[in-house]
């Protein structure tokens, strides 16, 4: 989970409530530029005091962690360490030109804890001081505008900063923040199918998920006729004889299937546009959410793969006729489509809600 200060500086009549919010979603820490602020604060949240411009109050009691800008207020941290035994300190950089960046990339380097700046919406800044302090254990906390920018922080360079500092417009906004600092995408559990019939079951259309994403050789989407039993569908990352391979591209199945998107959601496959997301998932049940770039809907020969699991739950696939379309099996075996045959293992999973818009609901529902 990523890490979230709230800034609480010049926020007026929500204060209060951004206090309360923040406290209940259980954020690391609240920064503020008056020491009166820190007092009302449990000790299951950091009081952080932003000095720069401010100048160091007469007694730290209430304070856990200082920030400041050493070359704007012109301090000594050591010194202040020194001053002050048993309070943290942390060192704020404002990163507007190629001196300020240097500035930041040793902070981050050299710092327990760095707040940093980026004035210029680039994040190409960030991506260097992400590169620069790799490894070097300190904490980096990047400003954010807004719950959006904070996404896309925690994202750069795959790893993303430890952290944002946030100032909420409104209150709700610590609670999306918290949101999306945790949101991880759970493992799922796959299971041996056995092919028990393959038939073919004439034209209609069928959906090719192109993402913005390489796949690995072992991984794919889950795609079922029903939203309680998928199977693994394998990216287009292994070589076949008359066209290049397409490692972003997944030829999943008829328009009508499911797959998994966020917050165990399922999308049909005929409903993702550009922009949306899908679940990729390898033959170990590892997940990753990927970017769907396009979808290709065209007119092709079916194939309706029956599938039962161990405990006699029926699953469905139908999918493109041809044999280069293909489903990951145990042991990361790449199984052709038209090859399928009773008794052959495939990878699959069961999740156990019944669904409704997508969203899973316990509520009886029988799809058939």
């Amino acid at each position: 989970m990523k890490i979230c200060w709230i800034d609480i500086r010049g926020l007026g009549d929500i204060k209060k409530a951004v206090i309360e919010e923040a406290v209940h979603q259980r954020v690391e820490a609240i920064v503020t530029d008056d020491p009166d602020d820190l007092g009302l604060l449990p000790p299951s949240v950091k009081r952080v005091y932003h000095s720069v411009g401010k100048g160091i109050p007469d007694g730290l009691s209430n304070v856990d962690l200082v920030i400041v800008d050493p070359v704007r207020d012109g301090v000594s941290v050591a010194e202040l360490r020194e001053a002050n035994p048993g309070v943290e300190f942390g060192v704020h950089v404002e990163i507007v030109d190629a001196a300020s960046l240097d500035d930041a990339c040793q902070a981050a380097r050299t710092e327990q804890v760095s707040l940093l700046d980026f004035r210029d919406p680039t994040k190409i800044p960030l991506e260097i001081v992400l590169a620069a302090a790799h490894d070097s254990g300190g904490g980096i906390i990047t400003v954010a505008e807004d719950v959006q920018e904070a996404e896309i922080i925690f994202g750069v360079l795959e790893h993303g900063s430890d952290g944002v500092m946030m100032a909420p417009r409104a209150v709700g906004d610590v609670t999306l923040l918290r949101e999306t600092a945790s949101a991880q995408v759970p493992d799922v559990e796959l299971v041996e199918l056995e092919i028990t019939e393959v038939k073919h079951v004439g034209m209609g259309e069928r959906a090719c998920v192109d993402t913005c994403t390489y796949f690995g050789k072992d991984e794919g989407i889950l795609v079922g006729s029903t939203s309680k039993g998928m199977i693994l569908c394998v990216s287009e990352t292994h070589p076949l004889p008359y066209m290049p391979t397409r490692p972003f591209r997944v030829n999943a199945g008829a328009i009508h299937s499911y797959t998994l998107s966020r917050d165990g959601r399922t999308n049909y496959l005929s409903e993702l546009r550009a922009g949306a997301s899908v679940m990729a998932v390898n033959t170990s049940g590892r997940t990753r959410m990927v970017t769907v770039g396009r979808v290709k809907i065209e007119t092709r020969p079916l194939l309706s793969v029956h599938a039962v699991a161990p405990g006699g739950q029926e699953v469905n696939l139908i999918l493109q006729d041809d044999w280069h379309v293909r489903v990951l099996g145990p042991g990361d075996r790449v199984l052709n489509s038209t090859e399928l045959k009773p008794g052959d293992k495939v990878l699959g999973h069961l999740p156990t809600e019944d669904r409704h818009v997508g969203y899973p609901i316990r509520e009886y529902c029988l799809e058939q």
